[in-house]
């Protein structure tokens, strides 16, 4: 099975990247979580993967961490769920908030994601979050959130019911937390920071 990709990055968009190995073009199927954390990245890359084979298909997934990818293992172990509706909950949430909103049953918050209704977000969270917890006991897999990491998460909630989309909200938040340089941001101000930047 391929599992890492370690090469140079030749093309890349919201849904695909191209990695050259030693002349070799793989093409792998991202996330929109992926795709910002490629966002300003160019040149040599290691990209974690997950060969996806059926007998009439064969597809690699590409994910910015392991933790992305293994949460992606989990969510097409869940009935009904394939690699193509995987890769869009974690496009509509990073694996933070898609971990945060099983553990505490949100299904209003999974049925914000295209695709997912009320009875998959229910299967989401019956069949996961045992899952999910035996993982991040085990290996520690799945840490306590960080207060800036819950400021993200809100702020992200904030934004969209002003209007932001949810792929732009993301972005900006994300950006304006990593321009901080290590400096803890009031959820106020990491709000009122994205607001400027509208």
């Amino acid at each position: 099975m391929i599992s890492l990709l370690r090469g140079k990055l030749l093309h890349k968009s919201p849904t695909e990247i191209i990695v050259d190995v030693n002349g070799v073009g793989y093409s792998a199927s991202i996330s929109l979580s992926t795709f910002q954390a490629l966002e300003n990245v160019s040149g040599e890359i290691n990209i974690f993967t997950h060969l996806y084979v059926r007998e009439d298909t064969m597809q690699l997934f590409g994910f910015a961490t392991e933790l992305e990818r293994a949460m992606f293992r989990m969510l097409i172990s869940v009935s009904g769920i394939g690699p193509k509706m995987a890769q869009t909950i974690l496009s509509g949430m990073n694996t933070e908030e898609l971990r945060n909103a099983i553990f505490s049953s949100n299904v209003q918050s999974l049925t914000t994601i295209p695709g997912v209704g009320k009875k998959t977000a229910e299967r989401l969270i019956v069949e996961l979050r045992d899952k999910l917890g035996k993982v991040e006991a085990k290996d520690s897999f799945l840490t306590t959130p960080t207060a800036q990491s819950q400021h993200f998460s809100e702020a992200v909630l904030a934004l969209t019911s002003l209007g932001y989309n949810r792929a732009n909200a993301e972005q900006t938040v994300r950006a304006i937390i990593q321009n901080a340089n290590g400096d803890t941001l009031s959820l106020e101000e990491v709000i009122k920071r994205a607001l400027r930047n509208k």
